[in-house]
This record gives C-alpha cells, sequence and structure tokens, in this order.
C-alpha cells in the first residue's frame, strides 16, 4: 500500500516513510493512494478468531511491502497483550469495550500498534527517532505507556494546562525516562497548531527526526480499524446491520471505520458522537465547515474545536457534504445530558460509563429516536475511573480503579510549562535536541 498526501496527489510514499514523517511535507494529512479490497479476508474472521490474529492478518494484507508475515505476527503479539470486550445493554445497545489496555483507553491500540512499528523500523536503519504529539487527554497516556524506555525514542507530549483530568495528567506526567511532558498554558488547539507548525518548520526538521504519535499519524489510524473488525467478526452472525457509534473529537476513531468500510467491513454505517464541540453535526446540517475555538467540557478528550481528520474525511467523501451523509449521521450531547446519562444507565443497568462513552450512548438513542430501532453498538473510549470526580458527582459512587490507576496516585507530577505559541515550542526543541 502507498499512501499520497491530502494536498498533493503527486507526492507518493510508503508505510515507513509516512510513519515517520506524520505530517506531509505540504502540510497535508498522508491517506491510501488506492482502495483495498479485503473483503474475503474480513469476512473470513469468525467468533473464535482472536484479536491478535486480526491484528496480524490485516497488517500484513495491507502492509506487506514494508513489514513480513512474521514481523506482522511480532508486531501485533507485543502491541495487543490486550483486547476490546463486547457488554451487551438493553435496547439494542452494545458497548464495545476499548479502554483494557495499559492507560486504559482506547488509544492504546493506536500507539501501542505505532510503538512496535517505529521500534522495528527504526531497527532495520539504526536511527532514533522524536514523537512529538499533541494530546486533549487520552492520546498523551497512551503514547507515554506505549513508548517507554524505548530505546531509539524519545518522546514529548503538549496538553493544556487545567484541562485534562488529575489522573489523565498524571499519566502524562509521571512516567519519566524517555518520556517529557510539556504543560501549554493554552487549550487542545493550541497545543494541535504548535506540533503541526514544527512538523513545517525546516529549522527543526533538519535537525531532529520529528513524527508524531497522534491521530494525524497512519501508524495510529491504521491499527484502530482492527477493533471495528474484530467487533463485526463477532456479531455478523446475527447482527449484520449494525451501526457504530463513535465518540469523536479529532476523528481519527471514526476515520479508521470509514477505512476499514471502504476495504469491506460490511456494516450500516457510523453515528459521529460529539460534545458541545459540535462542528461536524453542524457541518452536516449547512454543508459550511466552520471550525470553533474549543470549548471546555466533561468529556475532555473530545474537546477539539478544529478536527485535524476532517481533512481525509473529506478527501475520502471528495469534498461533498452528500456523500457524508450517506456514510454518517452526528448528534451532539451536552453536559447536562452526559451527567443525566451516566447516571440513567447506572440505574438502569448497573453500568458506569466514562463522560465520552456517555456522549455516544445518547447519540445512539437520538439515533433510534430518528429511525427505527437499530442495533447500535458504542465504542467506548475510557474506564470510568479516570473520571472519577465526575462519576462521584453524578452518582455518588467511585468507579473501582484498575491497577494500572492505582499505581498513580504515588507518583509525582513532573512537567515543563511553556507558552502557548509556536516559538516557544521551536525554542525548547532546539534547545534540548
Amino acid at each position: 500500500m502507498k499512501f499520497i498526501s491530502t494536498r498533493d496527489n503527486g507526492n507518493i510514499v510508503n508505510f515507513s516513510q509516512a510513519l515517520f514523517q506524520g505530517l506531509a511535507p505540504d502540510g497535508g494529512l498522508y491517506i491510501p493512494k488506492e482502495k483495498k479490497d479485503l473483503s474475503q479476508l474480513i469476512n473470513s474472521f469468525s467468533e473464535k478468531t482472536s484479536f491478535v490474529e486480526i491484528a496480524s492478518e490485516i497488517t500484513y494484507a495491507l502492509l506487506k511491502d514494508t513489514f513480513s508475515k512474521t514481523q506482522s505476527q511480532e508486531i501485533a503479539e507485543k502491541a495487543f497483550t490486550f483486547q476490546p470486550k463486547i457488554v451487551n445493554l438493553n435496547n439494542k445497545i452494545s458497548i464495545l469495550e476499548l479502554f483494557h489496555g495499559r492507560s486504559c483507553a482506547f488509544k492504546d491500540f493506536g500507539a501501542s500498534f505505532l510503538a512496535q512499528s517505529m521500534e522495528v523500523l527504526l531497527e532495520e536503519k539504526d536511527k532514533k527517532a522524536v514523537i512529538l504529539t499533541a494530546t486533549s487527554g487520552d492520546t498523551g497516556s497512551a503514547v507515554a505507556q506505549a513508548f517507554v524506555n524505548k530505546d531509539n525514542i524519545d518522546v514529548i507530549i503538549l496538553y493544556p494546562s487545567g484541562r485534562v483530568s488529575p489522573l489523565q495528567e498524571k499519566q502524562l506526567t509521571s512516567i519519566g525516562s524517555n518520556i517529557k511532558a510539556l504543560e501549554v498554558k493554552g487549550s487542545f488547539d493550541d497545543c494541535q497548531r504548535m506540533v503541526k507548525t514544527a512538523f513545517t518548520d525546516s529549522d527543526i526538521t533538519e535537525k531532529i527526526n520529528l513524527s508524531s504519535a497522534n491521530s494525524i499519524n497512519l501508524g495510529r489510524l491504521i491499527p484502530q480499524s482492527f477493533y471495528y473488525i474484530w467487533a463485526y467478526s463477532q456479531i455478523k452472525s446475527s447482527k449484520s446491520d449494525s451501526i457504530f457509534v463513535v465518540p469523536s473529537g479529532n476523528y481519527g476513531n471514526l476515520t479508521a471505520g470509514l477505512y476499514a468500510q471502504s476495504w469491506g467491513l460490511d456494516i450500516k454505517g457510523y453515528v459521529a458522537a460529539t460534545n458541545a464541540n459540535d462542528v461536524i453535526p453542524k457541518y452536516l446540517e449547512s454543508g459550511l465547515y466552520s471550525p470553533i475555538p474549543s470549548k471546555h467540557t466533561l468529556s475532555n478528550a473530545m474537546d477539539v474545536g478544529s478536527p485535524s481528520n476532517y481533512e481525509r474525511m473529506a478527501s475520502f467523501f471528495h469534498n461533498d457534504v452528500d456523500n457524508f451523509k450517506k456514510k454518517i449521521e452526528a448528534f451532539a450531547i451536552d453536559d447536562k445530558q452526559t451527567k443525566n446519562i451516566i447516571k440513567e444507565v447506572y440505574e438502569k443497568e448497573n453500568y458506569i460509563m466514562c463522560p465520552h462513552t456517555a456522549v455516544g450512548y445518547g447519540a445512539a438513542k437520538l439515533y433510534q429516536e430518528r429511525h427505527s430501532l437499530s442495533n447500535m453498538m458504542v465504542l467506548s473510549t475510557a474506564h470510568p475511573g479516570k473520571f472519577t470526580e465526575v462519576i462521584e458527582d453524578v452518582i455518588s459512587v467511585k468507579p473501582e480503579l484498575p491497577e494500572e490507576l492505582k499505581k498513580l496516585e504515588r507518583r509525582e507530577k513532573i512537567s515543563i510549562v511553556v507558552e502557548n505559541t509556536d516559538e516557544a515550542l521551536k525554542n525548547y526543541l532546539l534547545t534540548t535536541y
């Protein structure tokens, strides 16, 4: 599989180049050059097929010009020491739990695959790299856990000061080793802009081998398709009309689902679930894409006012809003609704969900009200224990923390506070490396 930029179709690269460049030289995002037909392979998977086997087979099918079959299998086995889980609730709604990895968030899947892929390729080339990434909450902790103690890689994570949960911040700032946290005096959009600017600044890129671990990087996006395919293999015998509901901020998760569908995943469609940062729902209503300054909400990892992966989706749908509407419906859920959903699901189902998952559940219910009841699968993006303060406030119950999160309480926060300017990041990089 070859890749091109969303902005310059003449710049063709292989997976290794796309992986380490992160962002294309013209500022665009890398996308597949051609559509792969993996329908026969996808349909061969059954309920008994393990997640690691699916990940290995899809990796090799897509990237055989980069990884051998043995390498594909080794990457999958090392990256995915955890797997998704499906929980069935009432009203034809099921939950795809994606928080059983090391940072207790769905981004463990993409980050772990990215780390293992980079390690294999850097060892082959005997090179080193610096990962530069922005986070609105869960990306940074997943990246930190996936890349810690990697010999040939340093990681720099930018996060908005005061806009991530206390546990999320501990996950970013208490790792040490090759992981460095920059606490930006601004919003996630500032962090994301600073990172993008650094990748297009020749003063930086000529001196430092930069790469990204955000969902702008294909090395994170491709593995996110694996759990859609795995989930489909678990339910296809009885629920072939299922719709995936995707809590969405930067839209990498939804874009990965669209790619899986284009490769042959036979599902009905997707619902994009957003909080007050409702750029995409408004775009689908009006046909006008109008980014906004990000708004702070309870579902903070989705607080993105200018989603990076809109550019990939626009390319995928040929910049035609009607094409968007054929595959995606979108709903916005505010903080008051989010709290009510957390409470309602706990009281009726005895199930505790994080604010992001609650946004997804709310969107699923709205979709069901608009249409005849459909089988909805909501992607649960984070363990509720990462949002203890919100959960306790709503249901007066403290979620049981996984052991990985319990360890954080004893760790010390270490961060470097920087201004929300491109120059501040440039100075840090050039003086550090």
